[in-house]
C-alpha cells in the first residue's frame, strides 16, 4: 500500500508491519481457535462468588432439587381420554430423553387424573387457572447439557396439534433462547457492519485505499479483541456477544477524524504526519474517556457487566492502536491517490442563546421522565410480542407462574415437625395462595395434606409422615421441603411476571414480612425471581453511581483538554445533558432498563465526550491564530463540524444496527447508545461553544 521509503517513515513502517502481523495472527486465531458461540448459564446474572448468588446456592445445598422444563398442554377437555393418551405419550417420550430424571403430568404421578382437582399437591403442580390447560414438568439431571432443549423442542413439534397445543418454558429453555438470540445477533451484526460501513465509507471518501484500509483496520481490531478475550479465558457471554460491533464502531470513529484531518492537510508537504500530530492527542483523550466508561463497569456486582467492562476496555485500547498503527499506511501522500478536501461550508447555525437555550430546555423537559424509569422489567420483556417463545411464556405464566422463588424459613423455638410451627407454615401457605403475585406455592404443609389423603395416614403424627416421605420408596420427596434436622423448611413458589404491577423487591419484602408476622424467621431467599429483584436494585443504583463516578473521572480530563475553569465547566454541563436526555427519554417512552441495556448510559457518556474533546482541543489550538478572527470556537466549528457530524452518523448507524436484533434488550441497548450519541453531538456543537464563550466573556468582564 505504501511506496514511500524515506527515513522519516521507516519507524512507522516497522510499527505498521508489526501491527499487520498481529492482525493476521488474530484473524487466524478467530477462524480456527476462538469459540464465538455465546455462553449463557442459568446463573448468568451473577458470578459464583457474588453474595447475591450464594444465597441461592445455599438453598440448593439445603434442599436438593432439579432444573425443570415446563410444558403447557391445551385441549378441548383435559380429562378426555384422547388428551390423557397424548399426555402419556408425550411424558414417556420426554422421560426417555438423556438428561431427564422423571416427568410429572396428569398421566404421570396422580393415581386418578379426575381426582387431581381435589389434591392439595397435584392441583397446584399440574392444573393451571385455565380450565382446558394442564402442565407437564420434566425434571432434569443437574449435568444435562444444552442439547436437551432442542430434543424437547423436536418432541413438541411432533406432537403439537390444534387439539393438543404445546408450549415450553422453564429456566433452561429461557436461557437457551437467550443464547440463540445472541448467536444470531453476533452473525447478523458482523455481516451487516461490513456491508453498511463499507458502503458508507465508499460514499464519503470515494477512495478504494481508504475503504480497504478502514475495513481491514476495523475488522482487525475486532479480531485482536476477540483473541485477547480468548487468551484471558473470557468466553463470549450475555453482553459481550456484541463486542465485535462495538469495537468496529469505536475504531471507525477514530478513522473518521483522522481521515478528515488528512484531507484538510492537503496543502501540507507531509499531510499524513500532519494529520497524525493534529488528531492523535484528541483521539488519545477519547480513548481514555471510553476506557473509563467501560472500566467503570468492573465495579458492578452483576457478572455480565463486569465481563463487558473487561471486553470494552480491551477493545478501546485496541481500536486506538490499530487506527493509528495500521490505518495510516493506507493514507497515501500522492496527490493523485488522495481524495481532495471538499470545500468546508461554515457551520450553519450561530452560537447564540436563541439556539442553545431551547436545546437545554428540551433536555430538561426530557429529564422529567427520569422518575418513571423501570429498572425492574419482567422476564417477558426479554422477548418481543412477535417472538415464538412469548406466547408459551405468557400461557405458563398465567397457569402457575414462570419465575421460581425459594424461601427458607425456621422457627427459633421448635423443630418444624412440631405442631405449632406446622400451623404457622400452613398459615403462610394460605397467605401465599391468596397473594396475586404468586402463581403457585408448595411447602411441607401441602405435602403433609397430600399424604393424609391416604387411608389411616391421618392417624400418624407429622414427624412420622415426614420420615415415610423421606424414604427411598417416595423418592426422598420430603428433603425438597425440610432439612434432615427438621429445623429449616422450604417454600417453593412460581411467581407471575405478566401482570406484575409492583417491583419484585416489594413482593419479596411483603412475603418476608408475612412470615415474620406469623412467627417464622426467613433464613434465606433465592431463585431467579429474587436474583432479578436484586439485579434491579443494582441496576438502579449503578445508574446514579456510574454516571456520577464517570463525570467525576472525566473532570481531570476536561481540565487537561480545556486548560481553563470555563472550558471545564462548559464541558461538564454539556456532558451532563446526555444522561438527562437519555434516561428521561427512556422513562417517557416506557422502555425498561435491564441488565443488557443498562451499560448504554456508560457507553453513551464515554462516546459523547469524544466530540467535545476534539472541539475543545481545536479551539485551544486555534486561539489567537489568524484563522480564529471570528472567534476560536467559531473557527473550531468551521473545521470540525462535518467530521463531528460524520462521527455521530457512524456511531449512530453502528449502534443502530442493533435494531435489527430480534432480542428486545439488545435493541434497547443500541437505541440508547445511538440516542446518547445524537444528544452528545448536538450538545457539543450547539451548547458547549455557547457555554464556553459565555463563561469566557463573564471572566473577562470580571
Amino acid at each position: 500500500m505504501l511506496r514511500e521509503t524515506s527515513s522519516p517513515y521507516r519507524g512507522f513502517h516497522i510499527l505498521a508491519g508489526i501491527t499487520a502481523l498481529a492482525v493476521g495472527l488474530a484473524f487466524s486465531a478467530v477462524l480456527f481457535r476462538v469459540d464465538l458461540s455465546p455462553r449463557v448459564e442459568s446463573d448468568f446474572f451473577f458470578s459464583t462468588d457474588d453474595p447475591q448468588l450464594q444465597a441461592s446456592q445455599r438453598l440448593a445445598e439445603l434442599f436438593p432439587s432439579s432444573p425443570q422444563i415446563l410444558l403447557s398442554a391445551t385441549g378441548p377437555d383435559r380429562l378426555a381420554p384422547e388428551y390423557l393418551a397424548n399426555l402419556r405419550e408425550l411424558g414417556d417420550a420426554l422421560a426417555a430423553l438423556p438428561g431427564v430424571q422423571r416427568v410429572q403430568s396428569l398421566a404421570h404421578g396422580p393415581s386418578r387424573p379426575e381426582a387431581v382437582a381435589e389434591s392439595p399437591l397435584w392441583s397446584r403442580l399440574l392444573l393451571g387457572s385455565e380450565p382446558n390447560t394442564s402442565l407437564v414438568i420434566a425434571f432434569l439431571e443437574p449435568e444435562a447439557g444444552p442439547e436437551l432443549v432442542p430434543a424437547v423442542e423436536s418432541l413438541v413439534a411432533e406432537q403439537h396439534a390444534p387439539s393438543f397445543a404445546l408450549q415450553i418454558s422453564g429456566v433452561p429453555y429461557v436461557v437457551e433462547q437467550i443464547r440463540r438470540h445472541l448467536e444470531h445477533d453476533l452473525r447478523l451484526f458482523s455481516a451487516t457492519a461490513l456491508a453498511v460501513f463499507g458502503l458508507l465509507i465508499a460514499l464519503l471518501y470515494r477512495s478504494w485505499p481508504v475503504v480497504l484500509g478502514t475495513l481491514l483496520t476495523c475488522t482487525g481490531a475486532c479480531a485482536i479483541t476477540l483473541t485477547g478475550l480468548h487468551a484471558l479465558g473470557k468466553p463470549i457471554g450475555l453482553l459481550t456477544a456484541n463486542i465485535a460491533t462495538i469495537v468496529f464502531v469505536l475504531t471507525l470513529s477514530h478513522i473518521v477524524f483522522l481521515t478528515a484531518s488528512w484531507q484538510r492537510a492537503a496543502a501540507e508537504p507531509d499531510p499524513r504526519r500532519h494529520a497524525l500530530r493534529a488528531t492523535f492527542p484528541a483521539s488519545a483523550g477519547c480513548m481514555v474517556t471510553t476506557f473509563l466508561g467501560f472500566g467503570s463497569l468492573l465495579l458492578a456486582s452483576a457478572k455480565p457487566l463486569r465481563e463487558l467492562g473487561i471486553a470494552g476496555s480491551l477493545g478501546t485500547v485496541t481500536a486506538l492502536a490499530l487506527a493509528y498503527g495500521l490505518y495510516p499506511m493506507f493514507l497515501r501522500d500522492s496527490a493523485r491517490s488522495r481524495p481532495g478536501p471538499a470545500p468546508t461550508p461554515p457551520f450553519p447555525l450561530p452560537i447564540t442563546s436563541r439556539v442553545a437555550l431551547p436545546l437545554v430546555a428540551l433536555a430538561l423537559l426530557a429529564g422529567t421522565g427520569i422518575p418513571r424509569i423501570d429498572t425492574d422489567p419482567g422476564l417477558l420483556s426479554f422477548f418481543g410480542p412477535e417472538s415464538p417463545i412469548r406466547p408459551g411464556l405468557e400461557r405458563i405464566d398465567r397457569n402457575g407462574g414462570s419465575s421460581p422463588l425459594l424461601i427458607a424459613v425456621q422457627d427459633d423455638d421448635e423443630r418444624l415437625d412440631a405442631a405449632a410451627p406446622l400451623l404457622k407454615m400452613a398459615a403462610l401457605q394460605a397467605a401465599l395462595d391468596e397473594d396475586p403475585a404468586v402463581g403457585m406455592a408448595l411447602s411441607l404443609p401441602v405435602l403433609l395434606d397430600e399424604a393424609r389423603r391416604v387411608p389411616l395416614a391421618g392417624l400418624l403424627p407429622a414427624s412420622r409422615l415426614i420420615e415415610i416421605l423421606d424414604s427411598a420408596r417416595y423418592d426422598h420427596v420430603a428433603r425438597t421441603f425440610i432439612t434432615p434436622d427438621r429445623k429449616r423448611g422450604l417454600f417453593f413458589l412460581r411467581m407471575r411476571e405478566g401482570d406484575r404491577a409492583e417491583p419484585r423487591s416489594a413482593v419479596v419484602a411483603r412475603i418476608r414480612q408475612t412470615a415474620a408476622d406469623l412467627g417464622l424467621g426467613v433464613e434465606a431467599i433465592g431463585g431467579l425471581y429474587d436474583l432479578q429483584s436484586q439485579l434491579a436494585s443494582l441496576v438502579a443504583g449503578s445508574l446514579l453511581q456510574g454516571i456520577s463516578a464517570l463525570l467525576l473521572l472525566f473532570l481531570p480530563i476536561t481540565w487537561v483538554v480545556g486548560r481553563s475553569l470555563g472550558s471545564t465547566a462548559a464541558m461538564g454541563l454539556a456532558l451532563l445533558l446526555v444522561p438527562v436526555t437519555l434516561l428521561g427519554t427512556f422513562g417517557h417512552l416506557g422502555w425498561p432498563i435491564d441488565i443488557i441495556s443498562s451499560p448504554a448510559v456508560n457507553v453513551a457518556l464515554a462516546l459523547g465526550i469524544d466530540s467535545m474533546i476534539h472541539l475543545t482541543l481545536a479551539a485551544r489550538r486555534l486561539r489567537g491564530s489568524e484563522t480564529s478572527s471570528a472567534g476560536d470556537w467559531a473557527a473550531a466549528l468551521h473545521q470540525l463540524w462535518r467530521p463531528v457530524t460524520g462521527a455521530m452518523l457512524v456511531l449512530a448507524a453502528g449502534f443502530g444496527i442493533f435494531s435489527l436484533s430480534s432480542f428486545p434488550p439488545t435493541q434497547r441497548f443500541g437505541g440508547a447508545v445511538a440516542l446518547g450519541t445524537l444528544a452528545a453531538t448536538v450538545s457539543a456543537l450547539l451548547v458547549l461553544p455557547w457555554l464556553a464563550q459565555g463563561w469566557r466573556r463573564r471572566g473577562n468582564e470580571e
